[in-house]
């Protein structure tokens, strides 16, 4: 008899599949997900769903000190709040002083960024210098910038109060200084991600400089464009402790932003309910707003 035919065929080791491991751990992950999303949940509606939802009743109410006491009287609070004259001026100069500064702040940063990628020795000097000013509060930049203008003024015998246009221009010099250095890190990230090849064949294609800045590299620096441009957008219409420290509204509230408009009505009682009826009003205002920009920017970008 054969021995092939005899002898006994040993059991094959089965293989283990592909991807088991991977599938074990996402199921792990999604298992115990709501362990660490939870906490995180929670805090966001505690701190901010749950807050917004009282601050939209509020804006319903009459005089309330808390919202225990707050009584509901329809929208008589939103209609006081578009009839307020220091509101509507408040709006204008809120939304000359945001397109002014979107416009200045992303020129200037991404000049500094172009200028700062093209080999330039000390450019991480430069871009720590540039950024800097960011880190600084803006109560702090307020009042340092408020003796810094009063200081140049008082040569011609005036001040940075003295007149709306000293206080508009003061704001936007202030912020200038605050933001350009933080859009400009932005906009070095964008710009170092612009593919070599894309630039090389701009190149040998006889493009000039200004043709592969606004052809080639632009285009491509579009996600970049997007981010600065809501983040100055939104920075623009929320400013605040700047306003605050550097003219308080003055003179004659004539440079009162929205943010300090809608802080000043809610100091007093009978003016609480109209004060948060603005600020839901500005909420959906600048969410719109920011909303619209990212959708129109975002059309706009290269697929790469």
């Amino acid at each position: 008899m054969d021995k092939s035919t005899t002898s006994t065929s040993k059991p094959k080791k089965r293989k283990k599949a592909k991807g088991g491991h991977s599938s074990m751990t996402r199921r792990s992950m999604r298992r115990w997900s709501w362990l660490f999303i939870g906490p995180v949940f929670a805090a966001f509606i505690i701190g901010f769903i749950w807050p917004f939802a009282q601050g939209i009743y509020l804006s319903f109410c009459g005089k309330f000190n808390t919202i225990s006491n707050a009584k509901f009287q329809g929208f008589t609070n939103y209609i006081n709040a578009f009839q307020d004259a220091t509101f509507g001026h408040a709006f204008w100069f809120t939304a000359l002083f945001a397109i002014v500064s979107v416009i200045l702040i992303n020129l200037l940063a991404f000049a500094a960024a172009y200028a700062l990628t093209q080999g330039v020795k000390g450019s991480n000097l430069f871009r720590t210098v540039f950024f800097m000013p960011n880190l600084i509060g803006g109560i702090v930049l307020g009042y340092l910038w408020s003796m810094i203008f009063d200081g140049i003024l008082s040569i011609y015998k005036t001040s940075i109060l003295a007149k709306a246009e000293y206080g508009f221009w003061g704001l936007i010099i202030l912020l200038l200084w605050q933001q350009v250095g933080y859009m400009m890190i932005i906009y070095i990230a964008g710009l170092q991600a612009v593919p070599e090849d894309m630039i090389e064949a701009a190149k040998i294609d006889g493009a000039t400089k200004s043709q592969t800045l606004f052809r080639v590299i632009i285009p491509n620096v579009m996600p970049s464009i997007t981010i600065c441009t809501f983040l100055t957008l939104t920075n623009g219409f929320k400013l605040y402790d700047q306003n605050l420290a550097l003219t308080g509204g003055q003179p004659f509230r004539q440079t009162e932003m929205l943010a300090l408009n809608i802080s000043n009505g809610y100091s007093a009682v009978n003016t609480r309910g109209v004060a948060q009826a603005k600020a839901v009003i500005f909420f959906i205002l600048v969410a719109t707003l920011g909303i619209a920009q990212l959708v129109s920017t975002r059309n706009k970008e290269v697929q790469q």
